[in-house]
């Protein structure tokens, strides 16, 4: 009788210690994300929008957001919109430049988005949306994550607070080509930045027309 006892708890802590270990590997995320903050939500200027006005809102939220008193509608014109849809991503990228800002490539991680926003810094990523009918190509806001829920918060289209857990934003983020920037003034380093791809960023800035902004960015790079 105790042997059957002892039987079904044995049974019974190695169903619990299987249980833990799915919880535990279903948890799991990268080295350098656990070492962030736990929470973060960054505020700042957002324009809510149609989800095919989503490249100019989320442009104009991130210029906003580094003080250029702008809307959506002011990016349009010179956005070449409606009709230039296929070169929006280029096309945004040059604008921002044509404003004074360094537009900073990242790495198609997480965790190399996540430090970003840790550090206080908005990313700007382009990421699928839809449904199994049809998805489409839209640009969001990265403005926070939560580590223990492991979800990132987006803030695109009509939504301000879009959560999104990892493996699901990891997924639509690759999908739509993995392309993340973040809009910086020239003396805002980002975190654990690539020099080369900052004096790259910075060339890119003086190329279009922004010789001083450019000179500033490589100097904050020579000085941090």
């Amino acid at each position: 009788m105790m042997e059957r006892v002892f039987s079904r708890i044995r049974m019974a802590l190695l169903v619990v210690g299987c249980v833990a270990g799915l919880a535990g590997c279903a948890g799991s995320v990268a080295p350098e994300i656990k070492r962030l903050p736990e929470r973060v939500e960054l505020s700042g200027t957002f324009y809510r929008g149609q989800d095919f006005q989503s490249g100019p809102q989320v442009l104009a939220s991130m210029l906003s957001q580094q003080g250029i008193v702008i809307t959506p509608g002011l990016l349009e014109k010179p956005l070449h919109l409606p009709g230039a849809e296929a070169q929006l991503q280029q096309n945004m990228q040059n604008l921002a430049r044509e404003y004074g800002m360094v537009v900073y490539p990242l790495d198609s991680r997480l965790p190399a988005l996540l430090t970003q926003v840790a550090a206080g810094y908005p990313v700007m990523v382009r990421f699928t949306e839809g449904t199994a009918m049809w998805a489409g190509p839209r640009y969001a806001i990265l403005a926070g994550y939560n580590r223990q829920k492991q979800t990132v918060l987006l803030r695109s289209g009509m939504n301000h607070r879009n959560l999104m857990s990892f493996s699901s934003f990891e997924s639509s983020f690759k999908d739509a080509g993995g392309w993340a920037v973040l809009i910086q003034k020239p003396n805002q380093i980002p975190a654990n930045v690539d020099q080369q791809r900052w004096l790259k960023a910075a060339s890119d800035l003086g190329q279009a027309g922004q010789e001083h902004a450019a000179e500033r960015a490589k100097k904050a790079l020579s000085t941090q």
